[in-house]
């Protein structure tokens, strides 16, 4: 299966400003890559190019894009064609817990509170409602089982500062918030999550008539291995594209200016491609595109 990905997002400057870009796929995902994609980016004023080849990798392995952007209106670009496998996300019913002390190091570090997941506020709640259970899938699934029915997905009310116990409270939410509230139960109950942020488009499922957007999940470390969960789903689907990785939101964002900047344009992309379509392509062609200018809902 071939997906077509890719992203136009046009912003707008006071000044000159740093700007650190989060969109590249991550590394192991290039591999599936039949064209890879190669951020663009160009002043609107007077269309010319700017520099985005400072790349570096940060702590969990993300691609970043460290960019000086000019004053005014720029755009930064992207589309890609990525070799998916066409089946819906594993599942192992049978996986088990694993105790703190039998986890690996770099595990270790999903297992504790930050910025969005507050487990110290939530630990006596998950062990009160989850603990009971002892296989590690089972417990997952119920975590997002919970996660779904308890929180409603409304981007009208999505806010960039809520946090997983803010969202149960509330019961209202989009993807990153659904993630945030089952990575911290997951947390408060010794089991690693780690947040992942990409594109999945609706195949294999009725298409979804909201704007397209980046999407987020997660991950669950259990019997050995990372398995994938979405509790705003909650059900496996297809052709995930993962961008980034971390402990939330905060690690993962598209873009971090250290200036005062506007998202003035937001387009997403991700969808199945015909083998019969010409290899090249252009986001600004592609005939299902969907626009979303809330920047916080990734």
């Amino acid at each position: 299966m071939l997906i077509r990905y890719g992203y136009e997002l046009e912003f707008k400057c006071v000044a000159p400003t740093t700007c650190i870009f989060m969109l590249d796929i991550r590394p192991e995902e290039r591999q599936h890559a039949v064209i890879p994609d190669e951020m663009d980016a160009r002043s609107l004023s007077d269309g010319s190019a700017i520099d985005v080849s400072d790349t570096y990798n940060d702590q969990f392995g993300n691609v970043c894009r460290r960019v000086l952007a000019p004053a005014g209106l720029f755009v930064v670009s992207a589309t890609g064609l990525f070799r998916a496998s066409g089946a819906p996300d594993r599942q192992s019913w049978g996986a088990s817990l694993q105790k703190p002390e039998e986890l690996p190091t770099d595990v270790i570090g999903f297992l504790v509170g930050s910025r969005y997941c507050e487990t110290d506020k939530l630990s006596d709640f998950a062990w009160a409602r989850f603990s009971r259970r002892s296989d590690g899938w089972a417990t997952v699934s119920a975590i997002c089982d919970y996660v779904h029915d308890t929180i409603r997905f409304d981007y009208a009310l999505a806010r960039s500062t809520r946090t997983a116990m803010e969202a149960l409270e509330e019961k209202v939410g989009v993807c990153r918030d659904f993630t945030h509230a089952a990575i911290a139960l997951c947390r408060c109950l010794n089991i690693p999550a780690r947040y992942c942020t990409g594109y999945l488009g609706d195949i294999g499922v009725p298409p979804d008539p909201a704007a397209m957007d980046f999407s987020a999940w997660f991950e669950a470390y259990i019997d050995g291995s990372w398995w994938t969960f979405d509790p705003r789903h909650n059900r496996p689907r297809i052709g995930r594209i993962v961008i980034a990785r971390g402990r939330d939101a905060a690690d993962t964002p598209i873009v971090m200016s250290f200036g005062q900047h506007a998202l003035r344009r937001f387009e997403v992309t991700t969808e199945e491609a015909s083998i019969t379509e010409p290899i090249e392509m252009d986001i600004r062609s592609a005939p299902s595109r969907r626009q979303l200018a809330r920047a916080q809902t990734y």
